[in-house]
């Protein structure tokens, strides 16, 4: 892979705690990559040692070919959006978004422009004139990422750029991001906490945890091969089984693992016609009971005790017939195939 951006051995200490742990990632000009993780993984640190707000302890940052380290923040040619948005509350909105530009030297006229068309790709030609304390949540953090643009950095970084947001305009501010970083081809690095948001937003996604990235790949890769249970655990509502319950439950396992992960949609709550065709294509049958019941939108997520394993199961809440707790006994469908082994953490 030819890197844009490139951490190297990347280190970062607070007093005696180590927040980064030889952080090394390649970033391709254009990609959408994101950091995922718990608070306190390391990630939002991370984002501001790129962009020089903090320094590192060891390492190198490179970008296009040069080493950044030592150049001071307003040269990095790093654009950046904070959760908090940052916007001058005694501008205006086309004021906010020509401020970088105006500390660049760039003319009137170019600022005038340059804010016009980022104003018509913001949907807020309206709205130029008016001040933050005018703006919704959502409008502010347009105006944020507008601003950030306007300076034409190589790098634009957005920092949990959407948490402050209720559900909604996040989910619609979030399709708008992904929109204007392909349509100018910007090298990103975003940072949440929210799977969800990852994956919906990254051509790849990183996964932090305590100081280290523990697992890359595509959204895909990473949801369906956890390489470790905090990874399988992190990822959402996988099951994660010891050994002894993997037998249990599936009658024999060809892995030395003692940890494996079985995702939740991957069984199957067998009805009366479904019995025979599990058999008939290989899979392992085996009986339980429904403890509870949780109706998650298009999803219907079960609770089930089976072979004494608790086992979290969803399936697509298409219309049919609830299965209600203490109804009786159930029957699952378990492909083994889908048992994923697990590797022990760190190792």
């Amino acid at each position: 892979m030819s890197a844009y951006l490139e951490l190297q051995a990347i280190r970062k200490q607070f007093g005696h705690t180590n927040v980064l742990n030889q952080i090394n990632l390649q970033i391709r000009e254009g990609e959408l990559v994101t950091l995922l993780g718990p608070s306190g993984c390391g990630k939002s640190t991370l984002l501001r040692c790129i962009a020089g707000l903090a320094d590192i302890d060891d390492g190198k940052i490179i970008l296009d070919n040069k080493d950044i380290v030592n150049v001071p923040p307003r040269s990095r040619e790093i654009g950046m959006v904070f959760q908090s948005y940052g916007l001058f509350p005694n501008m205006t909105v086309s004021e906010n978004i020509q401020y970088g530009m105006k500390m660049r030297g760039a003319s009137k006229e170019e600022r005038r422009k340059r804010s016009e068309e980022l104003l018509a790709m913001i949907d807020m030609e309206e709205k130029r004139g008016a001040y933050p304390q005018q703006l919704s949540g959502g409008q502010q953090q347009r105006v944020a990422l507008a601003r950030s643009l306007a300076v034409q950095p190589k790098v634009l970084l957005l920092d949990e750029p959407l948490s402050a947001l209720d559900a909604k305009i996040r989910k619609s501010l979030r399709t708008e991001i992904r929109e204007i970083q392909k349509r100018f081809q910007m090298t990103t690095i975003f940072v949440t906490h929210d799977q969800e948001e990852a994956f919906i937003l990254s051509d790849r996604v990183c996964l932090m945890n305590k100081g280290s990235i523990v697992q890359e790949g595509s959204p895909e890769e990473l949801y369906t091969r956890p390489k470790t249970e905090f990874v399988a655990r992190f990822m959402g509502s996988y099951n994660v089984l010891t050994k002894p319950e993997a037998l249990r439950l599936f009658g024999q396992v060809d892995s030395q693992a003692e940890r494996f992960a079985v995702r939740p949609e991957s069984v199957a709550l067998l009805g009366g016609d479904d019995r025979q065709t599990a058999l008939n294509e290989g899979k392992q049958i085996i009986d339980g009971s429904i403890e509870s019941v949780s109706i998650l939108g298009s999803i219907i997520r079960y609770a089930v005790n089976a072979a004494d394993v608790k086992l979290t199961i969803d399936t697509l809440n298409d219309g049919r017939p609830l299965r209600q707790a203490g109804g009786g006994g159930i029957s699952l469908a378990l492909d083994r195939s889908q048992l994923l082994p697990l590797e022990k953490e760190g190792a």
